[in-house]
């Protein structure tokens, strides 16, 4: 894909539970106080139309859903997403940072589905044609851990994938310790049992350290 990329593509992944989104959300308005023009969006989302596969996918009547539908929905609403919203912002010299991009789907659907990193990770670079994150910050917390705070958490969106069991869940956590085995110089781990505050510095410095 050429791309005149002028900005910094910053992306954001953890298990379910793993307390990602509200900490970066914190992370976006310190970096715009720091006068940084910053883009935070997430997947799948962003945009309408990948908003609209997003409730499909999520949508926790789907039970029948086959995994690789799963996993080439995901794709098309990466497609759509990074052409219609990452792209441009980057282009424009923006931070993009997001909530999940191409590691979610080879820890869930290559992983713990069971579909195969290599291969998932084929349908996605069909999706992004070569276009990755230059750092991803990795939010690690035990699957026990996460499911405890997903259901301790009211109010929460109730997704499909809440309604997996702790083995799958486990499942997710390897995947992602084989994605950052492939590529390790890209991530920035992150202990993510630590208070939120604590996660939320932790993850402030590691960042404005690379930026």
């Amino acid at each position: 894909m050429t791309t005149g990329r002028k900005g910094r593509f910053i992306t954001v992944e953890g298990g379910d539970g793993a307390g990602k989104s509200t900490v970066i959300a914190r992370m976006y308005e310190e970096l715009r106080r720091r006068g940084m023009d910053v883009l935070l969006t997430r997947e799948p989302g962003g945009i309408d139309i990948a908003e609209k596969i997003r409730e499909i996918i999520l949508n926790p009547a789907h039970t029948q859903m086959d995994k690789r539908t799963e996993a080439l929905l995901y794709a098309a609403a990466r497609r759509q997403h990074l052409v219609e919203k990452v792209l441009p912002a980057l282009e424009a010299g923006k931070l993009v940072l997001c909530d999940r991009f191409i590691d979610s789907s080879l820890a869930y659907q290559g992983h713990a589905r069971g579909l195969g990193i290599e291969e998932v990770f084929m349908i996605n670079q069909f999706a992004v044609e070569g276009c990755m994150p230059e750092w991803t910050l990795y939010f690690d917390v035990s699957p026990k851990v996460g499911l405890e705070r997903i259901n301790a958490t009211r109010g929460r969106e109730v997704n499909r994938l809440d309604l997996e069991g702790l083995r799958f869940h486990e499942l997710v956590q390897e995947g992602y310790r084989l994605a950052i085995a492939r590529d390790p110089k890209r991530f920035i781990i992150i202990d993510a049992e630590q208070n939120p505050d604590q996660v939320y510095q932790a993850a402030m410095e590691a960042l404005l350290a690379r930026l």
